[in-house]
């Protein structure tokens, strides 16, 4: 077993793992940027080490400061979180080279799903459903015609080195392909650096629905069910929950065969998502895997009682997994609490928290680095807690987030917290029927 873990990461994820690691006996290392100094998983950790100014890619981006951090403290291994470099796969070689166990994909891994072009003929291969579309990265626009003829319209053209929607064009008829195949490319070139594009067939009314896998380093893998985010504003989620509302126990049988299929495939080690778009007649296909721990993991951990965290780390130390697959025993809820302004299109609200208040009480879970007089910098995410419920049902944990939302106090900046406690109370968010464009009539009451 590791002696001590470095986190590579910051905030509420960096927090979560450090509380883990204490519980397991093991040492931690901070790395923080001088934005950070007085941030709790700095005051929390045994050790901190200041790797650079605010900027991420001066600080939380920059592979050599972390890997010195490393060295000088003598951490044997990094947990990287989830965001900055917990999918490069540059880092995760760099780590390997430096005998510095990366506690994720190794980069073979994160190269082969990364691309989300190279991901999804690897699924192919492995048997499990695809969009149909594109055989991989489309090498000019005559080709994409042809494919855009084949696939049949609606299609959405995607980056391949894509995220967090940047270029991402839904096209509707021919006459405007090139105009989205060249808006793509330019916003995916200045993104991403790489304009790679390929396309798949737009399904309507789809439902984002992923399932948690685990793979250990004998190339077994196992599920842990599925969480619903199809609750998006601009392809970030807003709120998750498991189980999801839209399943079935035929459709979460399948889908759970799928991502193992998908993960012993490729032989994956760690705890990994495999995401899927399911549309309205419960047809499901491949979208992407993220080689991480999720933003939204906690909402699994509560369900089926299992801290993935500390799995994360015993696959990393070589322990193998029981193989045994689990299935949701109650509901969980999880709201994304940003610093933004919900009543002006989101805008970022970063800010000195003047007082602060936590819910508490049964089946209230709050992940979260900030307290009162914390100032939120404006360099980084604009997430600063996550508030989960869980309860024997849906209903009542849609109940339970309520009273939570109102107990949560947050004063001195702007958050998202009344969007969430109006969210509760929208009959097609409380019937269950949503999908990934609920958020395109939705509108924040004054």
């Amino acid at each position: 077993m590791f002696k001590k873990i470095l986190i590579a990461n910051r905030g509420e994820i960096a927090l979560r793992v450090i509380r883990t690691c204490k519980e397991m006996g093991i040492k931690t290392v901070a790395v923080y940027s001088t934005a950070d100094a007085e941030s709790l998983h700095v005051r929390f950790a045994d050790e901190a080490v200041c790797i650079g100014p605010p900027p991420s890619n001066q600080s939380y981006l920059k592979m050599s400061n972390i890997i010195a951090a490393a060295e000088i403290t003598n951490a044997d291994a990094i947990h990287p979180g989830y965001g900055f470099l917990s999918e490069n796969a540059k880092f995760s070689k760099i780590c390997e080279e430096h005998e510095i166990k990366f506690i994720g994909a190794s980069a073979e891994m994160i190269e082969k799903m990364g691309d989300k072009a190279t991901a999804k003929s690897t699924m192919i291969e492995a048997g499990v459903p695809c969009v149909p579309g594109s055989e991989g990265i489309i090498p000019d626009f005559e080709t994409c015609i042809k494919v855009a003829k084949e696939t049949g319209y609606p299609v959405m053209l995607k980056a391949s080195a894509g995220g967090g929607g940047k270029g991402m064009r839904a096209v509707w008829k021919e006459e405007d392909l090139q105009a989205a195949w060249e808006s793509a490319r330019q916003e995916s070139k200045a993104a991403f650096g790489n304009d790679d594009m390929y396309m798949e067939k737009l399904i309507e009314e789809p439902r984002h629905i992923e399932i948690q896998v685990v793979g250990d380093s004998n190339g077994r893998a196992c599920h842990l069910s599925e969480r619903d985010c199809s609750v998006q504003r601009r392809h970030q989620k807003l709120t998750e929950e498991t189980p999801s509302p839209f399943m079935t126990d035929e459709l979460r049988k399948k889908m759970g065969e799928a991502a193992i299929k998908a993960a012993e495939y490729i032989k994956y080690e760690g705890a990994g998502t495999v995401e899927f778009l399911v549309d309205k007649h419960r047809n499901f296909y491949f979208m992407e895997m993220n080689t991480r721990i999720q933003v939204e993991h906690p909402i699994t951990e509560q369900v089926v009682d299992y801290d993935l965290i500390r799995e994360q780390i015993l696959v990393a130390a070589g322990v193998p997994i029981s193989g045994k697959n689990y299935f949701p025993q109650l509901h969980s809820i999880e709201c994304r609490i940003n610093a933004e302004d919900p009543h002006k299109d989101f805008r970022p609200s970063p800010g000195k928290i003047t007082n602060l208040h936590i819910p508490g009480g049964h089946g209230i879970r709050v992940d979260t680095h900030v307290y009162s007089g914390y100032i939120i910098p404006p360099n980084y995410d604009s997430m600063i807690a996550k508030l989960i419920t869980t309860a024997q049902t849906r209903e009542e944990a849609i109940n339970k987030m309520k009273r939570a939302l109102d107990e949560f106090v947050v004063e001195g900046i702007k958050t998202t917290v009344p969007f969430h406690r109006q969210l509760m109370d929208d009959p097609d968010y409380v019937s269950g029927n949503y999908t990934t464009k609920f958020m395109e009539d939705f509108e924040m009451a004054n």
